[in-house]
């Protein structure tokens, strides 16, 4: 008893300053050690909701930082309540440290809060359908609240005031707040118009070369939107700039399922005449012609009988080569089985100029896939530039150095 007394007796005649240090220390310890526990136990318990809901593969799910966030308040709470219990602390002293804590709170609450809206998105983003109508800017929107209530309510706590005083001196300042969030208010304008319109969405190709911007959506934010272009260089446009300029969205064309080739051929209008009867001969050989000709020639028949002076080849109507290849063109791309057959199918002349006369081809392929469209096209115009001469044609084109030098070889 008698040594007991004297341990009590020696603890009374230590400083109140190491008192103190010593109580400040070990409430420090104590609030580390709830942490690191209670992180253990809610992380499990999350893993263990996780996997209820089959997310468990999920690593950006699992790997959040909402309950990371949340369990950082559990020491605030312990320092809250036990700085109080320390002996020999100054009164104002500890009303700063509750006011830090308390502050501390309320700013890790918020982030928390920023957590839980990037989670919500995540989640959102999960779903088939989430590319059509994008939450993120909203949710930026709603972090940018959060945002400004945390600082107002920060500020009010460390200098232990009511959150009304400060509110009320936000009206003689919300001219400049206009002013300073001006493009935030705008591109929340813009946000909602791309939504509500369905304009664009992620993964839709876009071009706006007043941007230099070609390629697919990215990512739609409040502010920006970033598109990944053809050579991989990140293109980031403002929000705003998609309302009020122009710009292309090739989505029709790829929910259509079918790619546009536009594409025309210069002919040489010197290779132009009426087909001879062995030439007639020659391209009926041509299975896809075989009905073209029949049919042509019994109506051009018609036609020559109703004509006085009929035996005169002036005044009758006669087959031409470039006609027959227009033919022989339309009944190849119809039957092409890369050639979508609902779309849009024409074999036409345009209008004849210095470098020959146009023959355009304008069809529709059957895939979006970029690089099958390219080899489709390649191989229709392959084909046609080879089987051209059948027809007696000639593909025009600006003379070059071998076309000179043959010029000179024939002259000398």
């Amino acid at each position: 008893m008698t040594e007991i007394n004297a341990i009590f007796n020696s603890l009374a005649q230590i400083s109140p300053l190491l008192q103190a240090s010593l109580a400040v220390s070990l409430l420090i310890f104590v609030a580390i050690i709830a942490n690191f526990l209670v992180k253990k136990v809610l992380l499990r318990i999350l893993f263990r909701i996780l996997k209820l809901v089959y997310l468990e593969k999920d690593t950006e799910l699992t790997q959040h930082l909402l309950i990371s966030r949340l369990t950082n308040m559990i020491p605030a709470f312990i320092i809250i309540i036990g700085i109080s219990l320390v002996p020999h602390l100054p009164v104002t002293l500890v009303q700063i440290i509750k006011n830090v804590a308390s502050a501390f709170i309320i700013l890790t609450f918020s982030l928390a809060l920023s957590e839980l809206l990037n989670l919500i998105n995540l989640v959102y983003m999960h779903r088939a359908q989430a590319h059509k109508k994008p939450i993120k800017g909203y949710l930026q929107v709603l972090k940018i609240l959060i945002a400004l209530v945390t600082i107002i309510l920060v500020i009010s706590t460390l200098i232990d005031k009511s959150p009304v005083i400060l509110l009320s001196g936000l009206g003689a300042v919300a001219a400049v707040m206009m002013l300073v969030f001006q493009d935030t208010l705008l591109s929340l304008v813009a946000s909602i118009q791309i939504s509500s319109g369905n304009i664009i969405r992620v993964g839709d190709w876009i071009e706006m070369p007043q941007l230099n911007a070609d390629g697919e959506v990215i990512d739609i934010a409040l502010h920006t939107v970033k598109v990944q272009n053809w050579d991989l260089t990140t293109t980031t446009i403002p929000t705003r700039r998609l309302v009020s300029e122009t710009f292309k969205n090739w989505r029709g064309m790829q929910e259509s399922g079918g790619r546009r080739i536009k594409r025309a051929v210069y002919i040489d209008q010197n290779s132009i005449h009426f087909l001879t009867a062995a030439e007639k001969l020659h391209l009926k050989k041509f299975s896809l012609l075989e009905e073209y000709l029949q049919n042509k020639e019994q109506e051009l028949t018609e036609w020559n009988q109703k004509i006085e002076g009929k035996k005169d080849p002036i005044n009758a109507r006669q087959l031409t080569n470039l006609g027959t290849f227009r033919a022989y063109l339309k009944q190849f791309l119809t039957s092409h089985e890369e050639i979508h057959p609902q779309m849009t199918l024409l074999v036409r002349q345009l209008a004849p100029g210095a470098t020959g006369l146009p023959l355009e081809i304008y069809c529709f392929t059957n895939t979006t896939v970029w690089r099958e469209y390219e080899r489709i096209q390649a191989d229709i115009f392959d084909h046609l530039y080879a089987i051209m001469p059948e027809f007696r044609l000639r593909a025009f084109q600006q003379p070059g150095g071998h076309d000179l030098l043959q010029i000179k070889d024939r002259v000398l």
